[in-house]
């Protein structure tokens, strides 16, 4: 995988930040994408990582960083969309621009990145080497909780756009998938963790593997799709949970 060119949103923290070190390690050049511009400066990574403060909900800013993105390289091999944002609450309580918020930054902010990541795509793109993009998805998208409904659509929506965008790329060739994580170790999650916070939300908690995940379990699979053992794979969400949507465990079971 070495010399080949990799766009990251939400490179700052969480999976982008796992997934712009993990690829750096195997000789990809990275374009890493956040809205948190001394967060993203602030990485301590080398030379082949390019960092491009960036609102993924707004069109301009993504519009004006892929351009960048193609000054520097005239053709990407990949696409991963990370950038995310949870708000929880009743949704009956929640603000309508809370959740346009919500949409705005996980669904809009993907399509927005795909859209304009797409030139990019189809330059590197061949039979032999198709293009990637790896959407976030999350566990929420296949089963939804009370307090999360903006984010579970945001989610769902994301599932969606895949597989039909999938379709559509496929002549390409642009692989497209998505993956659905459960409750990971990230700061995103941390700060909802706290009940006098979150309200009557709660993550998904331990697995019946008996953990969360870490950061570095969702790259794993980010990795496979990005290798030639998934180049028949697409138009798919992947859950990677530990088994946390497969079959309810009750509380103290286990």
């Amino acid at each position: 995988m070495s010399g080949r060119g990799v766009a990251i949103t939400g490179a700052a923290s969480g999976i982008g930040l796992a997934a712009a070190r993990r690829l750096l390690g195997e000789g990809w050049t990275v374009f890493g994408i956040d809205r948190d511009a001394r967060a993203l400066a602030s990485v301590a990574l080398d030379g082949r990582f390019h960092a491009l403060p960036c609102d993924v909900a707004d069109r301009a800013q993504v519009d004006a960083a892929f351009a960048a993105i193609g000054a520097v390289s005239p053709a990407l091999e990949a696409l991963i969309c990370c950038a995310g944002i949870l708000r929880t609450g009743p949704l009956m309580e929640m603000a309508p621009e809370v959740f346009d918020q919500v949409i705005a930054v996980n669904l809009r902010g993907s399509f927005l990145a795909a859209r304009a990541a797409f030139p990019l795509l189809r330059a590197g793109a061949s039979a032999e080497r198709p293009g990637r993009i790896v959407f976030l998805s999350s566990v929420a998208a296949l089963r939804p909780k009370i307090e999360s409904g903006a984010y579970a659509a945001s989610k769902a929506a994301v599932s969606q756009m895949t597989r039909v965008l999938a379709a559509e790329l496929g002549p390409v060739p642009v692989l497209v998938n998505a993956l659905a994580p459960g409750t990971v170790d990230t700061p995103m999650v941390r700060a909802v963790s706290d009940p006098a916070v979150s309200g009557r939300y709660r993550p998904s908690g331990k697995s019946p593997l008996g953990r969360i995940a870490t950061a570095e379990d969702v790259v794993d699979v980010i990795g496979f799709l990005l290798s030639d053992a998934a180049r028949y794979v697409t138009g798919t969400t992947i859950p990677v949970d530990g088994g946390t949507q497969a079959a309810f465990v009750p509380p103290g079971v286990g």
